[in-house]
C-alpha cells in the first residue's frame, strides 16, 4: 500500500476570517512505515490527519491510495473505505458506554455484517493485555485499558494503516508510555503502517520517520 498526498491545502473562511490550516503538504507513506507528525496546538496536525484519512476534504491538492484518488469517492464509498482499510485511535476513547469492551471492539465488523475471527480477537486482546477485561463496561476500565480497547477496535478489521491522533493525550505518563509501547509492538509484530500525531517529542522520536508541522507547513526531519 502506498499513500501519496500532493500539495494538500485546507483553508477555512474567507476575507479577514480566512485561515490557512494546511499549506501544500506533500507526504508519501508506504507499507510498514511508522511516521510521527509533531506540532503545537493549532499547527495543522489534526487537519492533516483528517485529510490523510478521508475524514475531511481539502481545499486543493490530491490524495491517492495505491493510485486511486479517494476524494473522488461518494460519501458512502468513502465511509466503507475508511471502515475497511483505515483504523483510527483518538485522544478521546470514543467507546460506547452501554457496550462491553468486547462489543466495542467488534462493532466495526458488525457494521459491515461480518463475524469476528475469534483467534484474531484473542491475539489482539492478549497482545494488548485486556483479554481478562472483555466483559467489562468502559466505566469499569482504567484510562489505559479503555485506550487499549480502542486500539483493538481500530485493528479488528485488519486495516492497512492506523492513524492515531494524540493517543496518549488523556492518559497519565505511565499509562501513556504503556500505550505507546503497545503501538510499537503492533507496528513491529503485525507489520502495520502507523501514523501518530503528537505534541510530545519523546513520542515523536519513537517513529522511524519524523515530521514537524508549524503554521500549516509540513517538513520531514532528518534523523541519523
Amino acid at each position: 500500500m502506498t499513500i501519496e498526498a500532493k500539495d494538500l491545502s485546507k483553508i477555512y473562511g474567507t476575507g479577514e476570517t480566512r485561515v490557512t490550516a494546511l499549506h501544500k503538504a506533500n507526504l508519501k507513506i508506504t507499507s510498514g512505515d511508522f511516521i510521527s507528525i509533531m506540532g503545537p496546538s493549532g499547527s495543522g496536525k489534526s487537519t492533516l490527519l483528517h485529510l490523510l484519512s478521508g475524514l475531511d476534504k481539502p481545499t486543493s491538492g490530491s490524495l491517492t491510495y495505491d493510485g486511486k484518488e479517494i476524494y473522488s469517492f461518494t460519501d458512502k464509498e468513502l465511509s466503507a473505505f475508511r471502515r475497511q482499510r483505515i483504523g483510527f485511535i483518538f485522544q478521546q476513547f470514543n467507546l460506547l458506554p452501554v457496550l462491553t469492551a468486547r462489543e466495542n471492539i467488534i462493532m466495526p465488523l458488525l457494521l459491515d455484517k461480518k463475524q469476528p475471527d475469534e483467534a484474531y480477537v484473542k491475539q489482539l486482546t492478549d497482545l494488548l493485555g485486556i483479554s481478562e477485561r472483555l466483559a467489562h463496561l468502559p466505566h469499569e476500565l482504567s484510562g489505559g485499558q479503555q485506550q487499549r480497547t480502542a486500539i483493538a477496535r481500530a485493528l479488528i478489521g485488519k486495516p492497512d494503516i492506523i492513524f492515531a491522533d494524540e493517543p496518549t493525550g488523556n492518559l497519565d505518563s505511565k499509562s501513556g508510555s504503556e500505550v505507546m509501547e503497545m503501538l510499537q509492538n503492533i507496528w513491529r509484530k503485525m507489520g502495520k503502517t502507523l501514523v501518530v500525531i503528537t505534541h510530545d517529542s519523546s513520542i515523536a522520536k519513537m517513529a522511524d520517520r519524523q515530521f514537524v508541522i508549524v503554521d500549516g507547513i509540513l517538513t520531514e526531519v532528518e534523523t541519523r
